[in-house]
């Protein structure tokens, strides 16, 4: 069994910069990848981007640039640093884990992008 959970949402204004974090515990196995999907209002949940255990990373065109994935794997921990948001970027966000086939999600984190 494996659990997510995320921490670090909030409100912020355009333009700043949050930070998300999800700890992985359970059963972790390695190779893996862990990443971040967001689902706004009325949309369909979409890959932000993940990062597998040896680094590669992955970028939805939307977020190159301003988002940037890390991960300790010693702490099984991703992080997402979020700068220069914007209002579009407001939805929940689900961190993602990955391996032997499985995905796991956690429960959420609201993101809310506004002035």
């Amino acid at each position: 069994q494996v659990q997510l959970v995320e921490s670090g949402g909030g409100l912020v204004q355009p333009g700043g910069s949050l930070r998300l974090a999800c700890a992985a515990s359970g059963s972790i196995f390695r190779p893996n990848r862990m990443g971040w999907y967001r689902q706004a209002p009325g949309k369909e949940r979409e890959l932000v981007t993940d990062i597998t255990s040896g680094d590669n990373t992955n970028y939805a065109d939307s977020v190159k640039g301003r988002f940037t994935i890390s991960r300790d794997n010693a702490k099984n921990t991703v992080y997402l640093q979020m700068n220069s948001l914007k209002p579009e970027d407001t939805a929940v966000y689900y961190c993602n884990l990955f391996q032997f086939g499985q995905a796991y999600f956690g429960q959420g984190t609201q993101v809310t992008v506004s002035s």
